[in-house]
């Protein structure tokens, strides 16, 4: 004989209100107490006496969900929670702009995204990108030198982050060059980066400076004793 599978005991007790049987909460973090507050408002018979209710409702709101936000932004959302918990069925004259159901139902716009085709280089970005056509339409001075080494800089960093093969001085100039069609020539003895690469690794020269002065530090100290 096959065992009957146990049911389930349901308490079925006179005066007793379980949230499994009440209706689902519009938001939660109010509490059951304050959405009925609001369904209590919405079934007054007056604007007048809504309206009243409606302003203690929000005092209590705000007691019950503490906010850092200022009060010119938390007001209009307060307000705007109220309606739609009362399902946008409280007919009051709000303080505030509110934005009914039908609006909230359009859909935006799609995002038209920016055509990345040709794109074969990702490990300077389009940031770098942009920056190599506004070197070609500037005019030759230090404004444009000042940027072309900036811009250098910017590109040695991406090649030692992404590991993109050689990160050298070489490198960085030859491809300066054809990305601006020629019109930026950089002067490989004028390029000093902060991070170096030794063995195909990246390092701070700065850093390593600090290191190397703080090691003879230490030799001095040592052969004073």
């Amino acid at each position: 004989m096959t065992a009957k599978p146990k049911q389930k005991r349901m308490m079925n007790i006179d005066g007793l209100d379980y949230n499994t049987r009440r209706e689902k909460l519009k938001l939660m973090a109010y509490g059951r107490d304050i959405q009925q507050m609001v369904d209590r408002c919405v079934a007054l018979p007056t604007k007048a006496e809504r309206l009243k209710c409606a302003h203690t409702i929000i005092d209590v709101m705000k007691r019950v969900v503490p906010s850092q936000m200022d009060n010119k932004e938390r007001i209009p959302a307060l307000w705007y929670h109220l309606a739609l918990m009362s399902d946008f069925k409280l007919d009051i004259d709000y303080p505030v702009e509110i934005v009914h159901e039908d609006k909230m139902a359009i859909k935006p716009g799609k995002i038209a995204y920016t055509d990345r085709r040709g794109m074969n280089v990702k490990h300077y970005g389009r940031l770098l990108m942009t920056m190599f056509k506004h070197l070609k339409s500037m005019t030759a001075g230090k404004e444009r030198d000042a940027l072309a080494m900036t811009t250098a800089k910017q590109m040695h960093r991406c090649l030692t982050s992404w590991g993109m093969g050689t990160a050298d001085k070489e490198r960085v100039a030859s491809d300066m060059a054809r990305f601006t069609d020629g019109v930026i020539q950089l002067d490989t003895d004028s390029l000093h980066f902060d991070y170096e690469t030794k063995n195909g690794t990246a390092y701070n020269a700065m850093s390593r400076g600090h290191l190397q002065a703080d090691y003879q530090n230490k030799r001095k100290k040592r052969k004073k004793k």
